[in-house]
């Protein structure tokens, strides 16, 4: 489990395709920290280590995962957000992130502002039940609060130290970004379903 604070910026260094996996060689100043089998969250989604070598280390993603996320679109040099667990005698100063990306969204606007930055996301509405109006989502990975929230749309404000400190500064026009909605969204959801059911 996480919480949508990014601890560090990785660079890719590496992509290698191994039938219809992908690993990924990952730099990041935490990299001499891990351990092999260790969760770490990579832009929103939950990778095991592999391998470590020095500063750097190997996660693979699977199938499943490539095809939810955009792992696939990733090119050598990307800046990815990273978060190791959260420590139960820990802050929960974000939200309850699983790692477990629920869809792609495309940024349709990306507004400077005097001091900060604005960033609105299009998303397929089958996932509208589980966003509100102030409410939390996870974009990329880190924890944002969501605003002028349509059935297909969101918008997010940054601050200038999430936007130095985490890889949104790299979001244009037309990418895609990981989005997982909040956890206790998907809970009521379910339970409205079995009780109409």
């Amino acid at each position: 489990m996480f919480t949508g604070i990014i601890e560090q910026l990785g660079v890719l260094e590496s992509v290698t395709q191994n039938g219809s996996n992908i690993t990924y060689t990952i730099s990041a100043p935490m990299a001499p920290e891990l351990k092999v089998d260790q969760s770490l969250a990579h832009d929103g989604v939950c990778l095991t280590v592999e391998q470590i070598n020095g500063n750097q280390y190997q996660v693979t993603a699977i199938e499943e995962t490539i095809r939810k996320t955009n792992l696939s679109e990733w090119g050598i040099g990307k800046k990815i957000n990273l978060e190791r667990c959260m420590q139960m005698n820990g802050r929960l100063d974000g939200h309850i992130v699983q790692g477990h990306v629920d869809c792609t969204a495309v940024c349709i606007a990306a507004v400077i502002l005097a001091g900060s930055w604005e960033y609105r996301f299009e998303f397929d509405p089958a996932f509208a039940a589980l966003i509100i109006e102030k409410g939390s989502v996870a974009v990329n990975g880190t924890s944002l609060t969501c605003f002028n929230v349509s059935e297909s749309a969101f918008t997010v404000a940054i601050i200038p130290y999430t936007y130095a400190n985490t890889g949104i500064h790299q979001v244009k026009i037309g990418h895609r970004v990981n989005i997982e909605f909040d956890i206790l969204g998907k809970y009521v959801q379910r339970t409205i379903a079995l009780k109409n059911a």
